[in-house]
């Protein structure tokens, strides 16, 4: 790995589960491979969670998970030791999902230029009345969750899935609390109405 290590660094692994304070923050913005290390060990499983919950992929879930941890040298300038590591490596995490989220809407935009050609060009098979519905319904919910913005996602899930405090959601999004309440509101009003709109046969 390309990251330095030092003598700082390897002492770090002798502190409790929770290393904190000056120096291991200068170990990480050096990109000391044990600080990294150790970072990515203690806080890489409530980042993965997170992204699974934002992405709904596993494959891109990791993919987020590497592009933080590789990212926390660069990002280390930035923080000021008003919240927790593990808080601001979420917000990293939640800064980088961006570029994953308008990449799949990309995606998704072909998908749906497919979908609209006959459906005999592909050969495809009918399926069981109960996968049908289960797939309809996952089709749904997916299509819903993307009538949201990027923000409106990403504090959607922080704040209702996941349910982070106000405090961490301020540091994790760099936005006070009423904008990331009045982002909350309006994600839940968007998938109230195109989840309404599914029940009904997609009727306005």
């Amino acid at each position: 790995m390309w990251y330095q290590s030092s003598p700082l660094a390897e002492q770090l692994l002798e502190t409790p589960e929770q290393p904190g304070g000056d120096a291991f923050a200068e170990a990480l913005a050096a990109g000391e491979s044990t600080a990294l290390r150790l970072a990515y060990r203690q806080h890489h499983e409530v980042v993965r969670a997170f992204a699974r919950r934002l992405l709904g992929s596993d494959a891109d879930a990791e993919e987020l998970v590497q592009d933080t941890f590789l990212a926390i040298p660069g990002a280390m300038r930035r923080f000021r030791g008003d919240c927790s590591l593990r808080t601001f490596f979420l917000s990293i995490a939640a800064h980088r999902a961006k570029n994953v989220l308008r990449g799949r809407t990309r995606r998704r935009r072909a998908e749906e230029r497919l979908e609209d050609e006959p459906q005999a060009l592909f050969g495809q098979v009918a399926e069981p009345d109960e996968a049908l519905l289960r797939r309809e319904l996952a089709h749904r919910l997916q299509r819903a969750f993307e009538c949201l913005s990027d923000d409106q996602r990403i504090a959607f899930v922080l704040s209702e899935v996941e349910e982070r405090s106000s405090s961490d959601l301020s540091h994790i999004l760099g936005a006070p609390a009423s904008t990331i309440r009045a982002r909350v509101a309006a994600a839940k009003e968007k998938l109230r109405i195109e989840l309404g709109k599914g029940e009904r046969g997609g009727r306005p």
